[in-house]
């Protein structure tokens, strides 16, 4: 089981460890909240308001940490955060695709805004990353040349992704593909990404998953 859901007085966190790629932010952050190498307990809600939580989920780039409000007033938002004004996606250096959008998987809805999805072709947790694009020794840019690109009618709205068998990432929806160090490369509303860790074009796909033998649901 990797999801855990620790309610405290005034909020719920809900952490699902299939989805953290370890950035170490919510400890590093919040050691008080999130108390790392002990037995038994160690997520705490109630070591910090609830405006604090809502912040350390706001920052989980990968969408593992929510937290939810157990009794929103009126005004309040009981979700860990609404959807973003611009859909983005930012290519990590030598890791994977941070996803920033009202999202789905498929076509359907996740409990999340944010997730990370991989690139380099070795997670077992396709299309979430784990982590393994450092063992593997993954290289690839996170500085995409720029297209040549128009400004999108919608900056927002819903992202599909959809995982093609044994092929790329088809995103579908308004997006923006923004670099690591936050230039904007291209905005578009329909992408074919890399992630089988083979292309000449990353982050997008340019078909060398078939001559790479790359196999993925």
């Amino acid at each position: 089981m990797t999801l855990e859901v620790v309610a405290g007085k005034d909020a719920t966190i809900h952490f699902d460890a299939s989805r953290c790629i370890h950035s170490r932010g919510c400890v590093l952050s919040h050691p008080d909240v999130f108390v790392p190498n002990v037995q038994g307990a160690w997520i705490h809600p109630d070591a910090q308001p609830v405006e604090e939580l809502l912040h350390i989920a706001k920052n989980c780039p990968s969408g593992a940490i929510r937290v939810l409000r157990n009794a929103p007033t009126a005004g309040q938002v009981p979700n860990a955060e609404a959807a973003p004004l611009v859909n983005t996606v930012r290519v990590r250096e030598s890791g994977p695709l941070a996803i920033e959008a009202e999202l789905q998987i498929n076509g359907v809805a996740q409990p999340s805004p944010r997730a990370t999805l991989c690139r380099c072709g070795h997670s077992v947790n396709k299309p979430y990353c784990d982590g393994s694009h450092a063992a593997a020794g993954f290289s690839a840019t996170g500085e995409p040349v720029t297209a040549v690109f128009e400004a999108l009618a919608a900056r927002a709205g819903v992202l599909d992704v959809q995982p093609v068998r044994n092929g790329p990432l088809r995103l579908v929806g308004n997006l923006e593909v923004v670099s690591g160090t936050g230039r904007t490369c291209n905005k578009l509303t329909e992408a074919y990404l890399c992630r089988c860790g083979h292309s000449r074009n990353k982050p997008y796909c340019d078909g060398s998953h078939t001559a790479a033998g790359f196999t993925a649901d």
